[in-house]
């Protein structure tokens, strides 16, 4: 990382038009680029498109750091061209938030499995080919015990398939899938055609992973915010991804999933589930993935469903998936240590 002797530059960027306008602003970001401002760190917001790689190449080897917000997968646009521009220039001194081959690690749906034997995981397995897939995922598909099939990199529900065997006969197995992806109906078909619709996910992504569909789906989903390895936050929402579209259709409001409800770090209904991910999770998932603390992005979150009970009717957790490439939005509680996270990062120069 470069030593500074002048004021800290950071690099915001985000895909978008870069010909919309002169001035490049993130309405979403406002709040923190302000706040990092006013703590002595010049701030420059960067439109990213896979066509200006270039020009974006020069302005960003003039930063001291570039915090990223870009999905995995967005109209048809991925992350390739990005993620090699962002390696090229954090091998001059550029530090990245989060570096791509942390995303591999962290924000990729293979963690839930290499992960699987801490306190936030469940059986999972690993499919790593189409052959695989076809082989061996009938065998672990019962009547009336739903699987949930997740390509290792998507957003927005892509690739994400709740699937439950509704019939066997001579021919075929028949299966029922319903996708993540807002607006998606269930639909009846054979496994051997579903998998066969899945074969691309394994050329784009290198695997699949499978996890049980857990019963307390509607229950809502938890979001933990953290910057590094302090939890900065919650976001409690009532999904509508994977359950039955109601009769009014998948696009009516009954089928739309409720507002996300913010709530800080000290919020008294999340404070085991905080203390379990600060003081165990983080840790054993640093080692199990054999990282670095310093490696941790300013700012990821992981999703968190509610498990089966205790014998005492305590909850559980499952981890759903972590993201790291785009969060958005945050917590405002959890601008000011995110700020704390970016300066003490410049400072140290670690």
């Amino acid at each position: 990382m470069k030593s500074l002797d002048r004021k800290a530059q950071i690099a915001l960027l985000w895909r978008g038009d870069r010909a919309a306008g002169a001035v490049a602003r993130n309405p979403r970001l406002e709040r923190l680029a302000s706040s990092l401002a006013a703590n002595e760190i010049q701030v420059t917001e960067v439109v990213y498109s896979d066509d200006s790689t270039e020009e974006i190449r020069a302005e960003l080897l003039k930063m001291d750091g570039v915090l990223v917000w870009v999905d995995p997968l967005s109209e048809g646009a991925s992350r390739v061209k990005l993620d090699a521009l962002l390696r090229e220039i954090g091998s001059h001194g550029v530090w990245v938030s989060a570096h791509p081959d942390v995303i591999l690690k962290m924000g990729v749906k293979e963690v839930l499995h290499r992960t699987r034997h801490l306190g936030w995981g469940t059986d999972t397995v690993v499919y790593r080919s189409a052959v695989s897939l076809r082989t061996q995922f009938s065998g672990r598909l019962k009547m009336n015990e739903p699987k949930v099939l997740k390509r290792n990199r998507g957003n927005g529900g892509q690739g994400v398939w709740k699937v439950e065997r509704v019939a066997t006969d001579h021919t075929a197995e028949v299966v029922r899938v319903l996708e993540a992806r807002r607006g998606s109906v269930p639909r009846t078909l054979p496994l051997s055609e579903f998998i066969a619709r899945c074969e691309h996910y394994f050329h784009q992504d290198g695997c699949v992973v499978e996890q049980p569909f857990q019963a307390r789906l509607a229950e809502g989903m938890i979001r933990c915010y953290v910057s590094i390895d302090r939890v900065v936050g919650f976001g409690h929402q009532l999904i509508k991804a994977l359950l039955e579209p109601p009769v009014e259709g998948p696009d009516s409001p009954a089928a739309q999933p409720g507002p996300r409800i913010m709530h800080s770090a000290t919020a008294p209904q999340f404070q085991q589930l905080r203390s379990l991910v600060e003081s165990q999770w983080i840790p054993q998932m640093i080692e199990t993935l054999d990282m670095r603390r310093d490696e941790l992005p300013v700012i990821w979150d992981a999703d968190f469903l509610l498990g089966a009970r205790t014998r005492t009717g305590a909850d559980t957790y499952v981890l759903c998936e972590i993201n790291i490439s785009s969060v958005l939005p945050f917590p405002d509680e959890a601008v000011p240590m995110i700020v704390e996270s970016v300066a003490g990062r410049l400072n140290r120069g670690e």
